[in-house]
């Protein structure tokens, strides 16, 4: 709070003095400071007047609080009825502050305007056009559009007593010289005002009043020090940052002043290469800034503490504050000329990642920043570095969306293309699930005509033409002993050899080979393997038990060792793999039990 002297009266009033014009209501009591000396005088004498009866309905209502408006068109029809251009214009500022809308803002500053100069006092006259610089400044950042409302104010307060006013009116004109690149300009500018305001500082005067010459004096400084950086001065700038930096260091009064210092010191620590101090520094500063809203200064932080990170090679922190202050400018359509170059990193890193969508967004993104910076600096901007102009960057956008473009149709190709493998697959397990249940109900048939054992044996026959006599009565017991062996199921043993079973049935290998391809009508070993198979086959059919068992355990019981070996003989003998059998006869099992538990329709 700031207790400001009228007419031997002490106001409070909310003066926040900040480096970029923080907020609208600082300006606001400073335009009441000078504007309404001689009213607020008089409303002590007649402090409950109709005006100041209605004004006291919303006096204390928040900025843009559009509440207060049916209160404020009442004050101001008075005010014209009466023609009492004091007031009218008193009650046009209020339409200022308490309106949302920035169109109405600047539509009431005209007004103020005009009803100042119906008063023909040139410190009002001032203030009015003070107000809609101010409006220009915080609600469109016209900077320019500000600074001729300002040049303005200027010219009326020249011949005015408030050196006070006068100075903080130089001050804001330097501010924005300042942002508009201006800064020889304004350096004069803030050379006069800290000399002034430093000067005030040693007279005696009320502890709020000092407190606001401070203030002013440390924001010219602050001021000159950004100036002197852009324009390559920087032993001038570090001189300034230290004297601002001493001043303030540890006052919590001054807080938000010194942490204006500590961004330009991290600047300055960054531009040596000493980059975790910039970021120690840049980092401390951004919550005092940050909470008088000016983004402004909080992206410059952002910008800084991205290249800090990125020269210590941190590249996924450098791009995330990089990518902040793209939101901030997202947000209010707003960037400094300065912050420019974190497109074109952010383009150079997602090119380099081949993300050819963020590297377009991007890219897009520096394209509507020119354009506002275009507009907003336009000294600055044919100053700017730029490594992507708008002809190369514009060439670039128009590429990578080609890119894009042939991306999008890559992907409905491969798209396309993965749909008819799909389609193709899914017809193909199809057809093979068809056949998987035709060569499963051929093996059913077989299974249920008891044919399992005998449907690759050719029946017992007539002696034909052999290699070899045999006697009849060898042969007869022989073909008993085979009868016997299958009948006991003895095939299941593991490593039977031919050889082994003829030393079993008392005969010779070169016997029992010959009689099992003359009446089993296969060697051997086909023969052993279709007793096998058909013995497991008819096991799985119908033995639940055995549907559970695993391929391993299923080739041991019926005396194969090896699985492999096991699912091949089964699939070459039955026209089907074993697990294929396996999940169709469960399926059949399931389906029997599911008719076995349904409710009967009739009743009992």
């Amino acid at each position: 709070m700031t207790v400001v002297v009228i007419g031997g009266i002490f106001i409070n009033l909310k003066v926040n003095l900040p480096n970029h014009m923080k907020t609208k209501a600082c300006y606001y009591t400073i335009i009441l400071l000078t504007l309404f000396s001689q009213c607020l005088f008089a409303q002590k004498n007649e402090k409950y007047s109709d005006y100041y009866l209605i004004r006291r309905n919303y006096e204390g209502l928040t900025e843009n609080d559009a509440s207060a408006k049916p209160f404020i068109e009442k004050y101001i029809a008075k005010a014209k009825r009466e023609k009492d251009y004091q007031r009218l214009v008193r009650g046009y500022l209020d339409a200022i502050l308490y309106s949302p809308a920035p169109n109405d803002k600047l539509k009431f500053a005209d007004s103020t305007i005009w009803a100042s100069k119906m008063t023909g006092n040139n410190e009002q006259i001032s203030s009015a056009y003070l107000e809609k610089g101010v409006v220009y400044y915080f609600q469109f950042k016209k900077y320019k559009l500000a600074l001729d409302e300002y040049l303005k104010a200027y010219k009326y307060s020249r011949n005015g007593k408030d050196k006070f006013y006068q100075n903080r009116l130089s001050y804001l004109i330097g501010v924005v010289k300042s942002y508009c690149g201006y800064y020889e300009d304004a350096i004069e500018y803030f050379k006069t005002t800290s000399a002034f305001f430093q000067t005030e500082t040693k007279k005696e005067m009320h502890p709020n009043i000092l407190y606001a010459n401070v203030r002013g004096y440390y924001n010219s400084v602050h001021q000159m020090a950004v100036c002197y950086r852009n324009l390559g001065n920087y032993e001038a700038a570090d001189s300034l940052i230290c004297i601002g930096l001493s001043g303030t260091s540890g006052s919590k009064e001054y807080m938000q002043e010194y942490s204006y210092f500590l961004k330009e010191k991290g600047i300055d620590e960054y531009r040596k290469k000493r980059y975790q101090s910039a970021i120690s520094s840049l980092r401390s500063s951004i919550g005092s800034i940050d909470a008088v809203n000016d983004f402004a200064g909080v992206t410059v932080c952002y910008s800084y503490l991205g290249k800090s990170y990125l020269a210590l090679g941190n590249n996924a922190v450098a791009v995330a504050y990089f990518q902040k202050v793209d939101s901030v400018f997202q947000k209010h359509t707003f960037i400094l000329p300065e912050l420019r170059d974190n497109y074109e990193l952010l383009i150079d890193h997602y090119k380099k990642e081949n993300n050819i969508r963020k590297e377009l967004y991007y890219s897009e993104q520096l394209l509507k920043a020119d354009n506002v910076l275009n507009k907003d600096f336009t000294y600055l901007s044919s100053k700017i570095h730029k490594e992507y102009d708008t002809k190369t960057l514009t060439d670039e956008v128009v590429r990578l969306n080609n890119e894009k473009s042939r991306g999008f149709w890559m992907s409905i190709i491969i798209a396309v293309l993965a749909l008819f493998t799909l389609i193709l697959i899914i017809i193909i397990h199809k057809r093979k699930e068809k056949k998987i249940q035709k060569s499963y109900k051929a093996l059913e048939h077989i299974i249920l005509n008891n044919n399992l054992f005998l449907s690759s044996q050719k029946p017992l026959k007539e002696k034909e033409q052999d290699t070899q006599d045999i006697e009849e009565n060898i042969k007869h017991e022989i073909l008993i002993k085979l009868e016997k062996f299958e009948k006991d199921i003895e095939f299941i043993e593991v490593g039977l050899t031919i050889s082994k079973l003829a030393t079993k049935f008392g005969t010779n290998s070169n016997y029992l080979s010959q009689i099992i391809n003359e009446y089993k009508g296969k060697n051997f070993n086909s023969y052993l393997k279709h007793l096998r198979i058909g013995y497991i086959t008819h096991k799985l059919y119908t033995d639940r038990k055995f549907l559970t068992y695993k391929v391993e355990t299923l080739a041991e019981k019926c005396g194969i060792a090896s699985r492999s070996n096991f699912s091949k003989i089964f699939q070459e003998i039955n026209g089907i793999r074993p697990i294929d059998f396996i999940k169709n006869r469960q399926k059949d099992l399931n389906m029997l039990t599911n008719e076995d538990i349904e409710p009967s329709d009739q009743a009992d």
